[in-house]
Parts: structure tokens; C-alpha cells; sequence
């Protein structure tokens, strides 16, 4: 390339950058980002030396060894606790090479057993189990990856570290190996000291005075970084999910649920961050596993561990038939009855699961906990235990970006103190600034002082926060508990009406009401005018849930023919469209005398909108739909027509009054017609509800025609 040519290729390349702001724009933002990064570590150096690691380590080791972070960051924080480059180098070597060594690879065991019986003793790291063996009276360990079983142990390591007994908890073992000619039913395996993955000892006061050193975003940004994210990648909101993801780690008894798409790390706190917490996969458990096994007399994980999280939700079952009744007894007291004893237990409980349709469409068509199996996804009483609903589809999908290459506490260290922090609490923190409101029951307000205890202790575990960082946290903890509330409203209907969360403002007592950001939109009963033939009503389907149906009507040229599709085979369901064409063939010419059934055909589509099965409540919509086809006419703006047609022209009532007004309230509905004789149940409609619509009552079918049609 010719000098000409070089620069000429330089002055474009300068005026691009130019016309698009990229050295002005982008360099700033960069710089900022490293500045603040490189901040925030040197801080984190200072007030916590010995305590932190480089996460991008981690990251890379953890490709290639499948442990727990917990395991990989404990030896890191013993080689890497550093900021020298060269001893961060000497150390990831160190650690490889102790991965490489002694954590026992499954298809390698015979390999690491065959060393230990050339050597004599050897060293590894491996998940251990300890169970009593009353017959001999000694307990005996086994081994995950090791693969062996029944070797005695000293009593004295399941007495120390209790977990042992349930499950197992990662261990470095050192072993030696000793064959007795003399005994050859004897185990020549020997454990001489077993040393838990854990922090031999933690200074409260140490992380109290610490949070002092640092502003809430910037102990937000260690928090999270501590468990692998790369906090500059997340919005605020985010950052917020992730957060209330650890409640259950700081807050005893704490219930949770989080349903979402897939691929967003929702097990990834409970399974690879804290060695407190337990993962129960596929979901199926039994009641002596869970609770109190009768037989031996031991607790069971809840006992054990201080939050159980169960993943894939839409597997849980219980091989016992009172399972779910028992948890549902703990969810809501901590306690439990088996036998003739009383235990209580402080575990927090977590219910992780994928949805596979789009929140929109659970909304339409079900309700939010529909992943659940089908013994729980309508029991209203389980789900009211739940004390927060965690938006899954809210968090994005887990990148290599999103990953921090940043400092971070040691998780070990992180899981300690957050284990310290289960024994205070915060619940109190909104007593001196704010109320909770009327719509409120005392479920409601245990679940929101939960959260906000919770999240208190993760952002402000010292104690110190204003008025307005109490308010932040008490707006989110409302809105988790009223997505609950909201569900609960589909499933049990007018007991769960109360939803209306509110808080007041102890200084100038003013309400503000917080509302669930996926409520709002995409109404099934859309505002203004429709094509003439399409009329929405409410009624109960197949299934026995109350849902909205569409019906779509279309006249055209022809010879009296009726015509009707998307009704399937139900023959209840034919009589009741058959009902409406016959009474507007008897009597149209009350409603207008330009209505022909003779020589017009007329078109019929029904659609199910919340999938809840076809219903036959449908002849007075129908009627109307009819009648709006035929006069070209469509009907008034967000209307749900209530009622139903007999053979004879009767005007037959609404059944459950409340809980049909409810949907329709849900439905996006603004008017409702319905019949005067529902007027005497009125007095079962809270006013509230009543206050949300434009009632219009009818007469006659006639008349619901003319009120339909907005004709006076």
C-alpha cells in the first residue's frame, strides 16, 4: 500500500470515529469501569486481606475440576490470598496441582486406591458420609468419588461436624492403609485426620466493621462478585433478584420460589456457593429424609442443613402420603409432628423450576405456579406458605460475561458470615418509618418482614440504613409477596381478593400502593371497539375454573344455515348455541326488524382464552353475538356479558357472583352486563370490587341486546 493510500485510509478512519462520538463515547466508560473495578479491589485488599480471591481463578480451574466453588475457593484462599501476580501464579499451580493429585475423580478411584496401598498413606479431597452402624456400635464413613464404604471412623468427627451424618460435606482426608493377614474381614482402610472444607473460625466484628469502609452499591458489587457475578453487567433490578436469591442463607425458615426459563442460574447459590445449603435434585424425597426418620430417631435435612432447596419443582413427590402435608405444617411454623414428638428445625425451604411458555401466557391461560405438580398446582393453602415469588424471567441468561473476573469474598468466608448473620434479625426495621396497609393479612406481613430482614442483613448487615434504603427494600419484599397473593387469587378465588398492597408513611401518613410489573398489559378483553359478532363473557369451564371465552360471529349471504366451530363434541355446549340461534329465529323481530335468519348465514367461532376447557353458559352471549353480527353493529368498549339463556327465555342468574366480577376485574373488563336478578348478591361483592366496573343490569334478552349495542 502506497503512503497516499495510508493516509487517506487514516483520515477516514479518524472521521468515522468522529461522526460517531467512538474515542468520546466508549473510551470514558471503559476507563470508568477499570478505575472503579481496580477501586473497589484495592478497598477490598485493605479492609478484608486474607479473606478475598481473584474469581477469574476460580472460573478457570473450576472448567476443569468438578467441585464445588466452596472446595476450589478454600484451597485458593489458603495459596492465592494475595495481590502479587507471581504468588497468585505459585499458588493456582499449587492448587492444580493438589486438584490434580488429591480430589478423586470417579473413573480415576482405583487409581488413588492403588496409590494409597503402594504408599501407605496418601491424602485426598472427597465428599464423606458418616452413618452409625449400631449393630458393631462404631460409625463407619463412606466415600463419594472414592467409591468405598464401612470405614470405622473416630466418633469423634461426627460429633464435631454433625453434617457428616447428614449427607456428607466435602473433606480433606488423609489416609493410610493397613492389610492384617491375621483379620481379613477387617477394612484395611484407616482415616487419620479428617479435615472439613470450612472456615475454622469467624470475626463478626471483623465484617461489621468492614461494611462501614464501604458505600451500599459498592458492598452490593462484593456481595455479588462473591458468588461469580460480574456486578457492571447487571441493572439495578437485577442486581435486587440476585440478592433475594441468598435470603434463605441469612434468614431462618424462609420460604421461596423461583420459576423461570431456563439456562439463568437458579440452583447455582444453592448447589455450588455455600456448603450450608443443600440441593435436593429430581425432587423426589420422603418424609424420614426430609423431616425425622422414625425408626433411628434423627432429624432429617431440615435439621441438618439451613436451607434445602429442591430443584425441578415439577418432579417433587413424596413417597409417603402426609409428605406434603408435613411440609406444609413446617413452611408454616418451622415445626413438625411425627410420632408422638414435636420438632422444630430452621431450615429455609426453596422450590426452583423451569416454565415452558412465556409469562404471558401462564397469565392468560393459568397461573404462575402451574409448573408445579399437579398435587400441589392448586392446593391455595401450599402456595399462601410461600413468603416470596422470585420473577425468574426477569434475569438473563447466564453468558461467560456475566461472570466476574474480580475480587470476591472466599464463599466459604461469605457462606460463614452469612450463617452468622440467621441469629439477628430486622424484622422491625419499617416499624419507624412506615405501616403496612389494610389489605394485608398476617401471613402477608410475616412474609414482608422476612424479606426485608433478609435483604436488611445482606445490604446493611451492620444495622445502619435510612429511611429510604428501608423503603427501597420494603417496595420489592411487597411486590415478591403480592405475586404470590395474585396467583393465589386464580386459584382460590375471593379469599385471596385482597391484593392491593399498600404501605403508609409514618410523617405525612401518605399510601403508596405497589403494584406487580407483569400484571400490568396484554388484557384478554382488550379496550375499545371490536368487530361487530365479537363478545366476551366469564363463566366456568370443564375443568371448574372460572375463565374468559370469546365468541366471534360473522353474517353473510345464504340460506338459514348456522354454522359453528372450535365448540369440540360436548353436546350440553351445542344446545346451548342452538338455544340462542332458536330464541333469535322466535323473536328477532323485537330486537329489529332488519334481522333475517332466513335468507343469511351466520358464522359461529368459539375461543377458550384461559385453556381451561369449553363452557356451556353461553346461549345469552351468544344471542348477543348474533344480534351484533346481524345488525352490523359491534358491542361497547372492555364489556364481559354475565348470565345465561334458558330453552324457554329465561334470564338465569350468576352463580359465585364475587369470584366471576374478580376475573372479569383480572380479564381487563371496565363494563359488565348482567342479569337483575344477581342483584340481590350484590351484598357479597366486596365495594372495593364493585368500584372497579360500570355495571349494567338487563331485563330481558332483548334488553341486553339494546345495552350491549350502547342503544337507548
Amino acid at each position: 500500500m502506497s503512503e497516499l493510500e495510508r493516509d487517506h485510509d487514516a483520515i477516514e478512519i479518524e472521521q468515522f470515529e468522529d461522526d460517531f462520538d467512538i474515542q468520546k463515547d466508549i473510551e470514558p466508560v471503559v476507563e470508568a469501569t477499570v478505575s472503579a473495578n481496580n477501586h473497589l479491589n484495592n478497598k477490598l485488599n485493605e479492609v478484608f486481606a486474607g479473606k478475598i480471591v481473584r474469581k477469574d481463578l476460580t472460573k478457570k480451574i473450576k472448567e476443569g475440576a468438578n467441585v464445588p466453588v466452596y472446595v476450589l475457593e478454600y484451597l485458593l484462599g489458603m495459596y492465592c490470598a494475595t495481590t502479587e501476580e507471581e504468588a497468585i501464579a505459585d499458588g493456582v499451580r499449587n492448587v492444580k496441582s493438589i486438584l490434580a493429585e488429591n480430589f478423586v475423580r470417579p473413573d480415576e478411584a482405583q487409581k488413588i486406591i492403588s496409590k494409597l496401598r503402594e504408599r501407605g498413606t496418601y491424602t485426598v479431597i472427597d465428599k464423606v458420609a458418616v452413618k452409625l452402624n449400631y449393630r458393631l456400635d462404631i460409625y463407619e464413613a463412606e466415600f463419594s468419588n472414592l467409591g468405598i464404604k464401612n470405614v470405622p471412623i473416630s466418633e469423634r468427627y461426627p460429633s464435631d461436624f454433625e453434617r457428616l451424618l447428614s449427607g456428607g460435606i466435602w473433606c480433606i482426608v488423609q489416609m493410610e492403609y493397613f492389610y492384617d493377614e491375621a483379620d481379613k474381614s477387617r477394612i484395611p482402610f484407616i482415616i487419620s485426620k479428617l479435615t472439613p472444607i470450612q472456615m475454622p473460625n469467624l470475626d463478626m466484628s471483623e465484617v461489621l466493621g468492614g461494611r462501614a469502609q464501604f458505600t451500599k452499591d459498592e458492598w452490593i458489587d462484593v456481595i455479588l462478585r462473591s458468588i461469580g457475578m460480574e456486578s457492571s453487567r447487571l441493572t439495578p433490578r437485577v442486581k435486587m433478584l440476585l440478592l433475594a436469591r441468598m435470603i434463605p442463607l441469612v434468614e431462618n425458615n424462609f420460604n421461596l420460589c423461583e420459576l423461570g426459563p431456563r439456562g439463568t442460574g437458579k440452583s447455582h447459590v444453592y448447589k455450588e456457593i455455600s456448603p450450608n445449603s443443600i440441593l435436593v435434585s429430581g425432587g423426589q424425597t420422603t418424609v424420614a429424609n426430609l423431616f425425622y426418620n422414625m425408626s433411628n430417631k434423627t432429624v432429617g435435612l431440615v435439621g441438618m442443613w439451613d436451607c434445602v432447596a429442591f430443584d425441578e419443582v415439577a418432579g417433587i413427590t413424596f413417597k409417603d402420603k402426609d409428605g406434603i402435608q408435613i411440609m406444609k405444617d413446617y413452611m408454616a411454623s418451622g415445626s413438625f409432628s411425627r410420632g408422638k414428638e414435636e420438632k422444630n428445625a430452621s431450615a429455609s425451604m426453596v422450590f426452583i423450576g423451569n416454565t415452558n411458555q412465556s409469562v404471558d401466557v401462564l397469565l392468560k391461560t393459568s397461573h404462575l405456579f402451574d409448573p408445579f405438580p399437579e398435587v400441589m398446582a392448586y392446593d391455595s393453602a401450599f402456595f399462601d406458605r410461600m413468603h416470596c415469588y422470585l420473577p425468574g424471567w426477569e434475569i438473563p441468561k447466564y453468558r461467560p460475561d456475566i461472570f466476574t473476573n474480580e475480587y470476591g469474598f472466599i464463599t466459604d468466608y461469605l457462606s460463614e458470615f452469612l450463617r452468622e448473620l440467621r441469629k439477628t434479625s430486622y424484622a422491625d426495621a419499617l416499624d419507624q418509618y412506615y405501616k403496612l396497609g389494610n389489605n394485608l393479612n398476617q401471613r402477608d406481613v410475616i412474609a414482608v418482614r422476612k424479606m426485608l430482614s433478609g435483604l436488611i442483613k445482606l445490604i446493611y448487615p451492620n444495622g445502619k440504613f435510612e429511611k429510604k434504603d428501608v423503603e427501597e427494600i420494603l417496595r420489592f419484599a411487597l411486590e415478591s409477596r403480592r405475586r404470590v397473593k395474585e396467583q393465589l387469587k386464580k386459584i382460590g378465588g375471593m379469599e385471596f381478593y385482597d391484593v392491593n398492597f399498600s404501605y403508609i408513611d409514618n410523617d405525612d401518613f401518605t399510601e403508596e400502593f405497589v403494584p406487580v410489573p407483569e400484571q400490568g398489559g396484554g388484557k384478554l378483553i382488550p379496550e375499545g371497539l371490536h368487530k361487530p359478532g365479537q363478545v366476551y363473557t366469564v363463566a366456568r369451564g370443564k375443568s371448574g375454573m372460572l375463565g374468559v371465552f370469546k365468541l366471534e360471529t360473522e353474517m353473510v349471504t345464504g340460506s338459514g344455515k348456522f354454522e359453528r366451530t372450535g365448540f369440540g363434541s360436548d353436546r350440553e355446549v351445542k344446545e346451548s348455541i342452538d338455544t340462542a340461534y332458536r330464541y333469535l329465529k322466535g323473536n328477532s323481530k323485537s330486537v329489529s326488524g332488519t334481522i333475517s335468519t332466513a335468507t343469511k348465514d351466520y358464522l359461529m367461532h368459539l375461543q377458550d382464552l384461559n385453556g381451561i376447557g369449553i363452557t356451556n353458559q353461553l346461549s345469552l352471549t351468544a344471542f348477543i353475538a348474533l344480534c351484533s353480527a346481524a345488525l352490523h353493529k359491534p358491542v361497547i368498549s372492555s364489556l364481559a356479558v354475565l348470565g345465561n339463556l334458558s330453552i324457554s327465555g329465561t334470564i338465569i342468574k350468576v352463580e359465585e357472583l364475587a369470584n366471576v366480577l374478580q376475573v372479569c376485574l383480572d380479564s381487563g373488563a371496565k363494563k359488565v352486563l348482567l342479569p337483575i336478578t344477581s342483584a340481590v348478591d350484590m351484598a357479597s361483592v366486596p365495594p372495593e370490587l364493585m368500584g372497579k366496573f360500570n355495571l349494567i343490569f338487563y331485563q330481558s334478552p332483548e334488553d341486553a341486546v339494546f345495552k350491549a349495542l350502547g342503544v337507548e
